[in-house]
C-alpha cells in the first residue's frame, strides 16, 4: 500500500475569513486517499503564506522527508496548487527536489500526470494563475498607498512625536504625541544651533523621555513629516516631490531645512562641544586605546536599574563600566 503526508495549508487571512477551511481540506483529502487506497502518515496544518517554502511546518515536513529517503512516504497530497506554492519558479525547483526523493506531488482537485510532457504547461497555468493574483493584489495596495500619500495622508507607522489614530468613519491619520513632540522639537532645535554632535543631541534627548533608537532618530530628523510635507518617491517617470500633509506640523519649514543643512555639513561647525551627565560624566573626553577614536557612553537596562559604559564605536569593541572607572 502506498503512503502519504496530507499537507493542508491556509494563509492567515484566509483563516480569518473562512474558518472552515483547514477542515473541509483534511475531509476531502481523507476521502480521496480512501478511495485510492492510500494510507496516510502525517497531516501537516500550516498556517502560512505560500510565496515561499520558507515555511515551519513543510521546513519541518522537508526536513524529515531527506533524512528518510524514500523509505516511509510515495506522495505528498494537497487539495489545489496554490497549497502547495504560489511562486512558480519555486514550485517548479521544489517539483524536481520531491523527485529526487521519490515523492510525488498530487492536487486532488487539480489532477496531473507529471510523467506526460505536456502537463506541464497545464501547470505553469495552476501555478502561475495564484502568483499573477498575487501581484495584483500587492500592485493595488502600492497604488493605493501612493494616491493616499499624494492627499497628504501618512500611510506608515507613526515617527516619534506622532502617534496613530483612527476617526469614528475608519480613516487613519496621525496626530501629535506629548510628551514625545516637545523632546522632537527641542533636538531639532539643538540640532539648528549647531554646537553640539548629532549622537550627543540624541543621548540628551533620551534623558529628557525620548524613546526613540539611534537608527531611528537619524532617519526621523531626516523626513520632512516634522514640517507637515508627505514624500512621494519617484516612480517611473515621476519624479520623487514633496505635498502637503493633513497631519499638524511640529516645527516650521525654515527650523527643518536649517536641521538638513547642519546635516549635510552646509553649515561651519561651532566647536562641538561634549555633553556631561551624572552618569557618563567623561562621555566625549576620553580616547579609545585601540583605535584612538573618541570614546561615547550609553547605559544598559538592567533587571532594576540603568547600567552606564563608556565605549568605542563598531566595529571597536572597547567598552568600560562607568562606574568603575570613577
Amino acid at each position: 500500500m502506498k503512503t502519504a503526508d496530507l499537507y493542508i495549508r491556509v494563509s492567515t487571512d484566509e483563516q480569518a475569513d473562512k474558518g472552515y477551511s483547514q477542515r473541509d481540506q483534511d475531509e476531502r483529502i481523507r476521502t480521496y486517499c480512501e478511495k485510492k487506497n492510500i494510507q496516510s502518515r502525517k497531516v501537516v496544518f500550516e498556517d502560512y503564506s505560500a510565496k515561499t517554502f520558507n515555511r515551519p511546518e513543510w521546513t519541518e515536513l522537508f526536513a524529515d522527508w531527506k533524512k528518510n529517503k524514500g523509505k516511509q512516504t510515495d506522495y505528498v497530497i494537497f487539495t489545489k496548487w496554490d497549497r502547495f506554492s504560489r511562486n512558480t519558479a519555486d514550485a517548479y525547483t521544489m517539483i524536481r527536489t520531491l523527485k529526487t526523493l521519490d515523492i510525488e506531488p498530487i492536487a486532488i482537485d487539480q489532477p496531473l500526470d507529471l510523467s506526460v510532457p505536456e502537463s506541464k504547461m497545464i501547470l505553469t497555468v495552476y501555478l502561475s494563475t495564484p502568483e499573477v493574483e498575487n501581484d495584483r493584489r500587492a500592485l493595488n495596495v502600492f497604488y493605493g498607498l501612493r494616491r493616499a500619500r499624494k492627499e497628504g495622508r501618512w500611510t506608515g507607522m507613526a515617527l516619534p512625536g506622532y502617534i496613530n489614530r483612527t476617526r469614528e468613519n475608519g480613516t487613519k491619520y496621525i496626530a501629535i504625541h506629548k510628551p514625545e513632540a516637545s523632546h522632537m522639537k527641542w533636538a531639532f532645535e539643538m540640532i539648528a544651533k549647531n554646537q553640539y554632535a548629532i549622537e550627543h543631541i540624541w543621548a540628551m534627548a533620551k534623558e529628557r523621555g525620548l524613546r526613540c533608537t539611534r537608527t531611528c532618530f537619524w532617519t526621523a530628523i531626516r523626513n520632512p513629516c516634522y514640517c507637515g510635507k508627505i514624500v512621494i518617491p519617484a516612480f517611473k517617470e515621476e519624479e520623487r516631490f514633496l505635498t502637503n500633509g493633513l497631519h499638524e506640523p511640529l516645527i516650521s519649514v525654515h527650523l527643518f531645512y536649517e536641521v538638513q543643512d547642519v546635516l549635510d555639513n552646509k553649515r561651519r561647525k561651532i566647536g562641538l562641544k561634549a555633553v556631561q551627565t551624572d552618569n557618563l560624566p567623561l562621555r566625549g573626553f576620553l580616547i579609545c586605546p585601540s583605535c584612538n577614536r573618541q570614546l561615547t557612553g550609553s547605559a544598559s537596562k538592567g533587571r532594576n536599574s540603568y547600567h552606564y559604559y563608556y565605549h568605542c564605536k563598531y566595529p571597536c569593541k572597547i567598552r568600560f563600566n562607568a562606574r568603575e572607572g570613577k
